[in-house]
Formats: structure tokens, sequence, C-alpha cells
């Protein structure tokens, strides 16, 4: 076959999936000799890239580079999401595809000219029509972050393995290493999100379906604020108080549960609360009572239990899909950026929502100033009081707290100290990228914990008032969860390879899934035996459980 006919069916078979790939492609030189075709014994062609001494260097082995790859392929068991650095003859791919359990493919390669010029050595229709396979042509890392973020789902496809062809690399370092980084990035991002997920997925669910009587009764919207000021719980917090009760007459003040008790205690009475944990301990936050004139803003997966803490709770969508699904067909909920993982982080989105211009931050410490973990007044310090016995003291309970984390970095700045972690570490660069994204400028009151290096967004806003508010419920809380139930009853039974099967899935069917995962996750964890079929069985049961729980009590 010759060159062109061979580079024309290739494309014709990428072009369903990736037409811009495709006109990229057709545009690119095609004879830039950047490769060599060598034969190996076996009868493949197996390109070899020329160095600038004209020296060819072969990608795969020339003696058999089909057995090669299955051999490389082999050593792959519980990854089912494959990234290979390199396209070269595409030998370890098809293999790859081969494999049913083998759930998505993605090949990162650089220089258009080098991959047109591969399209037209032979044939790679067989592997670019799998629906499996997806080809990311000079990327950025950012891209290839954003790609796997996209696509990539441990609950179905297992782990994720990089599978770099060497020769290959050796000849653009750099921008690979740049791949590898987007990749990391983004590894660490579904790990922590599947972390989070693998304990807190099924009290979501719960929290969610217990909310939507109480979000049906929400109405009425929250003007618009210009200067803000929000509490956190660091230790910071205790000598700012002062400070912060002289300016209290200068702007919105909102209260993060945490620090909700120290203001109480301080005479001080937030403006507003914001809420997003999960848990049922954030109940101890409101143990000094919450007046009825103060809004408490909260994530819908937020407890009942703290939601039932004020007369009028303010629900909002954050980034579970369950609540963007409610969203989307139930009632639009005021949605709130949570993917910060702390209520700081919720508290500065939620004053961006609202119009804040300028935004002071009060506590916010993100580290465990001179070994100390909360401000006084916190929760905290009643939950271990009551807690202390003759064998185990106020001051070791604290210690046991602070040192339950392996990982504690301690870090002087001048004449003071404090503890890191890597999870306060990632919170605080978290806020830091946050504050360069949003309207209001952000100003870091001076305490003893980690200095918050924020950023000013230049770009320009338009002047506009917004409001928070729900839209007009579809129906009553009470049908929409029966039919969503009813929905997941007749959920479509694994029968397939898991990649088939969500291939095989309508969009809606796709949709309903996805605020399924994180309950899965969940399961999971205490099922790791449980092959797919058994899990989308074990999730579709719990939660069926659930909704029926919530349709069969007397106050739904």
């Amino acid at each position: 076959m010759d060159k062109q006919r061979c580079f024309e069916q290739n494309l014709l078979a990428l072009s369903n999936k990736n037409p811009v790939l495709c006109a990229q492609l057709s545009r690119a030189p095609i004879h830039s000799n950047r490769y060599e075709f060598l034969a190996s014994r076996s009868g493949e062609t197996v390109p070899a890239l020329v160095d600038s001494n004209g020296v060819a260097h072969p990608l795969h082995s020339l003696v058999d580079p089909r057995r090669e790859g299955s051999r490389l392929i082999s050593i792959t068991k519980d990854e089912g999401f494959l990234i290979f650095l390199g396209l070269g003859g595409a030998f370890s791919v098809a293999a790859a595809l081969e494999r049913e359990d083998i759930q998505q493919v993605l090949v990162i390669d650089y220089d258009i000219g080098g991959i047109a010029e591969l399209l037209c050595s032979k044939g790679y229709h067989r592997i670019f029509m799998d629906p499996r396979f997806h080809i990311l042509a000079d990327p950025s890392g950012s891209s290839i972050e954003q790609y796997i973020l996209d696509h990539y789902q441990p609950i179905l496809s297992g782990g994720i393995r990089v599978l770099p062809l060497r020769t290959r690399i050796e000849f653009d370092r750099s921008q690979f290493n740049e791949a590898g980084d987007g990749i990391n990035a983004a590894i660490n991002k579904v790990s922590r999100d599947y972390s989070v997920q693998a304990y807190f997925g099924t009290r979501w669910f719960s929290n969610i379906i217990r909310n939507l009587p109480r979000a049906e009764e929400q109405d009425g919207p929250i003007p618009s604020i210009r200067r803000a000021a929000i509490t956190a719980a660091g230790p910071s917090l205790e000598m700012q108080l002062p400070l912060l009760a002289k300016k209290r007459g200068d702007f919105f003040l909102m209260a993060t549960d945490t620090s909700l008790s120290s203001l109480f205690q301080a005479g001080l009475e937030p403006d507003a609360v914001v809420s997003i944990d999960c848990q049922h301990i954030s109940y101890y936050h409101f143990m000094m009572g919450l007046p009825d004139h103060i809004p408490l803003y909260l994530d819908l997966a937020s407890p009942p239990l703290v939601a039932s803490c004020s007369t009028h709770p303010r629900f909002f969508s954050g980034g579970h899909p369950f609540t963007r699904y409610i969203s989307r067909y139930w009632r639009p909920l005021p949605p709130v950026d949570t993917s910060g993982g702390n209520v700081t982080y919720a508290a500065l989105s939620l004053a961006d929502m609202l119009g804040a211009e300028q935004v002071e931050l009060y506590g916010s410490d993100f580290a465990y100033p001179l070994g100390r973990t909360y401000s006084r007044g916190t929760y905290i310090y009643p939950y271990f009081e009551i807690r202390q016995t003759r064998l185990s003291s106020l001051e070791s309970l604290f210690s046991a707290f602070l040192f339950r984390s392996p990982t504690l970095t301690r870090i002087d700045r001048g004449d003071t100290w404090y503890y890191e972690t890597p999870t306060l570490t990632h919170y605080r660069k978290l806020l830091e990228e946050k504050t360069g994204s949003i309207r209001p400028l952000v100003i870091p009151i001076e305490g003893i914990g980690a200095v918050l290096n924020t950023r000013e967004n230049r770009a320009p806003h338009p002047h506009t008032i917004r409001l928070f508010a729900p839209g007009s419920s579809s129906m009553r809380s009470k049908d929409f969860l029966f039919e969503y139930g009813e929905k997941i009853r007749s959920f479509p039974i694994v029968r397939e390879a898991p990649w088939e099967y969500v291939k095989n899935l309508s969009s809606e069917e796709s949709l309903l899934l996805t605020t399924l995962l994180p309950a899965a996750v969940a399961i999971k964890r205490r099922n790791p035996h449980f092959r797919t079929d058994e899990l989308i069985e074990a999730v579709r049961t719990y939660c069926l459980k659930e909704i029926d729980k919530v349709l069969n009590s007397r106050t739904s």
C-alpha cells in the first residue's frame, strides 16, 4: 500500500473520534524524514527515530515487536487505565486492546509531523476505531491533567499505569517531563477525591436525600454584599478577635462553623454561618445555639442534624454529582465551589458569589501554631474536657489529636513556629490559587500560622449584582425522590466488560451512574473483592433502601 493511501485510511479511522486532530494531521508534513522504517525478523515495520548524526534508533524490538508488546502488557494486573508515552508502532497498544479488562488507553505523543509520518508507514485503523482508544498530540501538561480528570473513574477502571516508550522519550525529554507532571497532578487529585469518597460516599447520599424536604422550603433571595470578613478557627483567631470586634461594623461577617462558638464567647454575632462537613461531629459547632436571624449556608450533603440547628437553612450545591443532578432535574440550587476541601475555601467562594469586592480572612492559619490545633472556644475544648480522666489528661488528649498525623513538619517563622501537614499545605495552596481567580481582593489578617500568599485577579469583572437564590422546584421533593428511585430500580444490569457497559449507557443513564459512584466507592472500600456487576447491584440496593426510608418516614 502506498504511503498516501495508508495515511488517508488511518485518518478516516480517526475522523469520527477526533476530527480536530485529523485536520491538524492533514496539514502536517508527512515527509519530514524524522523516522526510518525498518523490518523486523517477524516481518513487522518498526519505526526508528533518526538523530542529528543520521543514526536510526528503533523504538521496538527488531526481532519480534508484537511479542515484546504483549510481554509488556502482561505486567498489568489491576490497572485498567493505561497511558502510553509515545505512539511508535503501537504494538503494546494493540496488545492492551486485545484484553477485555483494559478499560481505556491513552497515547500521548509530540511533533505532529512525526505522528503524520508514522501514519504513512502502517495501518493503525484497528486501534483507532476501538472506543477505548484516545490520542493526545502535542498536549500541554494542563490539558493532559484535565483529560485524565474527565475520563478516569478508578471505581470502574481500577488502577492507572504509565507505560513509556523509552527511546521515544529520549528525543523529546522536556515535553514528556511536562506530560509526566500533568499525569502526576491528575493522579494526585483523583487519589485524594477517591480517598474522601471511600469514607464519606454513602454518608453524602444519605444526607442529601434527607435534606430534600428542607431544601423544598427554601425560598427568597439573599442580597449581595460588598465587604466581607471570614473567620476560620485557627489559633490566630484568639489574638485577632479584638481587631475583629473593633471593625465589626465595617463588613458582612461570615463565620465558618468551626469558629462560631469562639465568636459567641467573644460577644460577636456573625451575619452568616457556612458549613460543608458531612460528618455528624459538625453538630458540636452549634451547641451554643444559632439565633433565628442568622442564616446558615449548607452544602446539601451536610448532616440533616446540622440543618435542624437553623430555622431557615440555605442549601447550596457543592461538588457532589448528585447535588448537580438535583439542581438539573428538580430544583436549581445556588452552586458554591467546595473543591478546596475546607470550609474557609467554601466561605470565600460564597463571598465571591454574593458580590463581595473585598474579603478579610481571620484565623486562617492552615497550620498548628506553637503546636495548637484550634482557637479557644471551639468545639474541641469542651469535647475533650468531658473525656479527660486521671489517666488521660486534657493535655494528653490534645497531644494525641495533634500527633495523629505521622507527617508533621515543624516550620520556624521568626520568633515563633508551627507544625504543617501535607493536607493543610494542600488546603492553603488551593485557597491561594482561588484568590487569583475571583473578584474580591483577599486580605489575610496577620497571625502566627502559615503565611497566605494571596493573588490579585487583574482580569476585568462586570459590576453585577448577584443574588443567592434557588430556582423553582419542578415537583414535590417526595415525588422527585420516588422518580429517582424508580430510575435506579430500572438501571441496566452489568452483563459485559465495564468499558462496554458504560459505552452502551444512554446519556441519561450515564448521568445517573455518576450520582451513584461516590456511594459505590464507599461500598467498594468495605467489599474490595466485589466485581463491577456486584458493585453496581450493591450500590443500587443501598440507595433504594435509603430512599425507601425517607419516603416512608412521617416527616417526608
